[in-house]
C-alpha cells in the first residue's frame, strides 16, 4: 500500500495552519509531515493536535533540527508522542557546519547514530533527509551520503529524489545501493530548464522532468518507503501543487 503524505513546508508562506490542514484533507491526503517551525512553543504543538483531528489527518513523520534532538530528547519525545509522530528525520545541516572530507562525514554519521539512540529506543524511527550537497563529492573524493551510513549503521533514510538529481546524482543507483534504508521518499519535481524560476525551479509533481513512473516502480520493489510525501519548496500557490501532484502521483 502507498500511503501520500503532504510536508507542511510548502505551505508555509499560505497561513494559517488550520486554512493549510483544511485545504490539504479537501485535496486528498490523509497524512501530513511536520517541521521544525510548527512545534515552536507548547500552543503551537496544541494547536497543531487539534487541527489534525478537526479534518481527520495524522503525522506520522516529523523533521526536527539537530539542535534539538541532541540537546532537548525529552520534549522531541513530547511532540512526537502528541502529534502521533512515528518516525523523526533530521532534515539539513547548515554550510557553515558541514564537514570537508569522507572522515568528517562518516563522523556526522556517528553524530546521527547517537542522536537517535533515546528515540530508537521509545520504540521511534529514525533517519536522515538529504538535500543535493550529500551526493557532491568533498575534495578527497568521499560521498557525504555513503560516509554518513556507515558511520549511522541504524539510521533509516527520507530520500529526497530531485535534491539528489539537483545533486549530480543518478537516483536509481542510490535506490538500489541503499534502498533498504529508505522509510520514507520525498516526491517533488524539476521544471524543464529556464522554467519555474519563480518558483525556484521546481514543479509539481507529474508536471517536471522527473521520471517518477520508472522511480516509483523501483522505489516499491527497492525500498522500505512506507510514506510518500509530497513536496515543492517554493510554490506559487499551494492548493494548485497540492491537488496536482496528488492527482498525478495516484497514477503512478
Amino acid at each position: 500500500m502507498t500511503d501520500f503524505s503532504y510536508q507542511l513546508y510548502c505551505s508555509r508562506n499560505f497561513p494559517p495552519l488550520s486554512r493549510t490542514l483544511k485545504m490539504v484533507a479537501a485535496a486528498g491526503y490523509r497524512n501530513v509531515e511536520g517541521y521544525g517551525a510548527l512545534y515552536a512553543d507548547p500552543a503551537k504543538v496544541a494547536e497543531l493536535k487539534e487541527h489534525l483531528a478537526a479534518n481527520g489527518l495524522r503525522m506520522p513523520t516529523g523533521h526536527f533540527g539537530l539542535d534539538m534532538l541532541e540537546n532537548d530528547p525529552g520534549r522531541v519525545l513530547e511532540i512526537a508522542k502528541a502529534v502521533g509522530i512515528e518516525t523523526i528525520y533530521c532534515p539539513h545541516i547548515a554550510a557553515d557546519q558541514r564537514p570537508d572530507s569522507g572522515a568528517g562525514w562518516l563522523d556526522f554519521g556517528r553524530r546521527l547514530q547517537e542522536a537517535g539512540a533515546p528515540y530508537r529506543d521509545a520504540g521511534l524511527g529514525f533517519g536522515w533527509h538529504n538535500h543535493d550537497f550529500e551526493v557532491r563529492r568533498t575534495a578527497d573524493g568521499a560521498l557525504p551520503l555513503t560516509a554518513i551510513f556507515e558511520g549511522g549503521p541504524d539510521l533509516e533514510w527520507e530520500a529526497d529524489i530531485a535534491w539528489l538529481i539537483r545533486g549530480g546524482a543518478d537516483p536509481m543507483e542510490w535506490i538500489h545501493a541503499l534502498g533498504k534504508r529508505i522509510t520514507a521518499v520525498h516526491v517533488k519535481d524539476i521544471a524543464p530548464a529556464g522554467e519555474n524560476a519563480d518558483e525556484d525551479g521546481w514543479a509539481d509533481v507529474g508536471h517536471g522532468t522527473v521520471d517518477w513512473q520508472a522511480l516509483m516502480t523501483t522505489l516499491k520493489e527497492r525500498s522500505n518507503a512506507r510514506y510518500y510525501v509530497m513536496e515543492h519548496d517554493n510554490p506559487k500557490d499551494d492548493r494548485r501543487f497540492a491537488e496536482r501532484s496528488l492527482a498525478a502521483a495516484k497514477k503512478l
